[in-house]
């Protein structure tokens, strides 16, 4: 006699059978076959899970744990100006390495002159190439790892899954989006070395962002659903010297939109509704649609439908302020009080643009503009000098936010004086949610591809065989050793 225990199990796998030999007779018509786990009991020796871990639904019930995520996200305006060696000092700087983040989010605008010829003509890679070799090496030499031979293409997408079977050595898979170029295999070697790997980088005419990460991260989480979307609307509302780029990406349960922007310019009344209404350009343009290559979880398709959202970048809003109020109020470096003009700040409050997002307490001085490269002084002002543009000194540069959880450690501006813009840059602490079974002893099959052939008919002599074999290492030797006459009937 069997123990009703014993006997719900028979039922299990005579059931699991019947599915399986129905499933077989239309192989043909699978596509892939999905991620499944078992749980494993560790006190006895038997696997109680086994119809659900062959059934399209799973009865594993995930718990989400959070961990925090370090980003710093900047910004530059680099007037037009090619990276050059001696910069790497300024680079270090402005990326804090000191306190050195699990993530860079990096937004330059100007990486090329703004000219007819390169506002209107085919995107030339070359200099945000130049642009990643740089950071690269300033990332990784700090650490010791001297930077390998560059790539001879740029970065512009990836997609990255993992095989949680092993914690040490995970396998990262990719699969591109049109119009995207992938790092090949052979390119991929060469970053072996290094501490920070590139993730995304794209560009826009002068509008550029790459985004790096710590290697060991990717070992730790899930990347994937990295995609990309530009908007111009600058000349005409449709060119590319004004606009945004902008990067989607989900890290475990969480998904991320870094956008970089360049908004119109000028400090007349009434320009800074211009600059509005290129945001809501960009609001509405930007979009992440779904393609064959994406994984099965579904990913935002706007901009406001992620979970954490960075918008940084020249965003061009001046001060509702004399240029002489301004500059008094600049030497005497009473932030708050100027703060008080500042149109970006008016913006957030009123919610002509931005409304319900964030930004960190200003504690420097304006970014723009100087008089020019290697020089610490605003342009303009009394007695002007010849040939020099009269501006009035503003934060240009700025970081913003929107999402629950995002806390800002510092929000700060670097030195460098290469260009007429100072760098700004802020440090973020996130919250990630990641997946978890209940039962901590987890063992994934991978997914693959299956070769599809047409079924074929078991012979009888080794039917038994075969199943004995199948149960043998599904249920264990002493259960099938108990029940022959009941595996007959199976």
């Amino acid at each position: 006699m069997y123990s009703e225990k014993q006997k719900s199990k028979t039922k299990t796998f005579r059931g699991w059978f019947t599915r399986k030999n129905k499933r077989e007779e239309a192989h043909d018509q699978l596509n892939e076959i999905s991620v499944k786990c078992f749980i494993i009991d560790e006190s006895e020796d038997e696997v109680d899970n086994l119809d659900d871990g062959f059934d399209q639904s799973s009865d594993i019930d995930p718990c989400t744990s959070t961990n925090e995520l370090r980003i710093f996200v900047g910004t530059w305006n680099v007037a037009g100006r090619s990276p050059v060696g001696s910069l790497a000092v300024d680079l270090d700087e402005w990326l804090n390495l000191k306190d050195a983040a699990d993530m860079y989010v990096l937004g330059f605008q100007e990486i090329v002159p703004l000219k007819t010829r390169n506002v209107i003509g085919a995107e030339d890679p070359t200099e945000a190439t130049n642009w990643n070799l740089l950071i690269g090496k300033t990332l990784n030499d700090k650490y010791g790892s001297p930077w390998s031979t560059p790539m001879k293409n740029p970065i512009s997408s990836y997609h990255y899954h993992y095989d949680k079977i092993s914690d040490s050595e995970r396998r990262t898979s990719f699969s591109g989006h049109s119009g995207i170029q992938l790092l090949s295999s052979q390119d991929e070697n060469l970053y072996d070395g290094n501490k920070y790997k590139l993730m995304a980088s794209k560009k826009m005419v002068g509008v550029f962002i790459s985004i790096w990460m710590k290697k060991k991260l990717l070992r730790k989480y899930c990347v994937s659903n990295v995609k990309f979307s530009s908007v111009a609307c600058g000349i005409m509302g449709y060119l590319g010297n004004k606009g945004s780029v902008s990067v989607s990406m989900s890290i475990e349960g969480t998904s991320f939109c870094f956008i970089a922007a360049h908004l119109a310019s000028g400090e007349k009344k009434g320009d800074e509704g211009r600059r509005n209404h290129q945001v809501s350009e960009i609001f509405r343009r930007t979009s992440f649609p779904r393609s064959s290559e994406d994984d099965d979880n579904p990913h935002p398709l706007t901009i406001l439908g992620h979970d954490r959202i960075f918008w940084f970048g020249d965003l061009n809003y001046r001060l509702y302020l004399e240029d002489n109020l301004a500059r008094y109020l600049i030497n005497k470096q009473d932030w708050k009080a100027l703060q008080e003009f500042d149109q970006l700040r008016r913006e957030l409050e009123d919610g002509g643009a931005f409304q319900g997002w964030r930004e960190g307490n200003i504690e420097f001085a304006p970014t723009y503009k100087y008089a020019s490269s290697n020089c610490n002084r605003y342009s303009g002002g009394l007695p002007s000098k010849s040939g020099e543009k009269q501006r009035t000194p503003a934060w240009c540069d700025r970081i913003l936010w929107y999402g629950k959880g995002v806390k800002q450690l510092s929000y700060f501006r670097s030195e460098s004086k290469f260009s007429d813009h100072r760098p700004v840059s802020a440090l973020f602490s996130i919250p990630v949610e990641v997946m978890k079974p209940t039962n901590p002893r987890v063992v994934p099959m991978q997914t693959i591809l299956p070769t599809i052939t047409p079924p074929r008919k078991r012979e009888a002599g080794n039917s038994n065989e075969e199943t004995k074999s199948t149960l043998l290492s599904l249920m264990g030797k002493d259960l099938i050793e108990a029940s022959p006459t009941n595996m007959q009937k199976v």
